[in-house]
């Protein structure tokens, strides 16, 4: 378990991160771009931010989300995600 930040992110106060959180960059990013993140940022586990982006004040990011675009203060954030259960069909046992 662990938390990774980059060098090039500018927090502000109040900042909640939960484990195996990662707030980095991408590659190409020019020298003066930053992740900004505001004052009262809750971010959930298990959340990758990533890009030259800003997320504002009061702002709460779910479990398990994948951030790669700005948020405006004063939001909730989640990443949606499907499950599905796919049959066998014609399954074989093995002898």
């Amino acid at each position: 378990m662990g938390i990774v930040i980059t060098k090039k992110a500018r927090i502000g106060c109040n900042l909640s991160l939960k484990q195996n959180t990662t707030v980095g960059n991408k590659q190409g990013l020019k020298e003066d771009d930053f992740i900004i993140i505001g004052n009262n940022v809750d971010i959930g586990a298990n959340t990758c931010i990533i890009g030259s982006i800003t997320i504002g004040d009061n702002v709460t990011i779910g479990a398990m989300s994948f951030v790669n675009k700005s948020i405006p203060a004063n939001s909730i954030y989640i990443t949606k995600k499907t499950s599905e259960v796919i049959p066998v069909i014609n399954h074989k046992k093995w002898d």
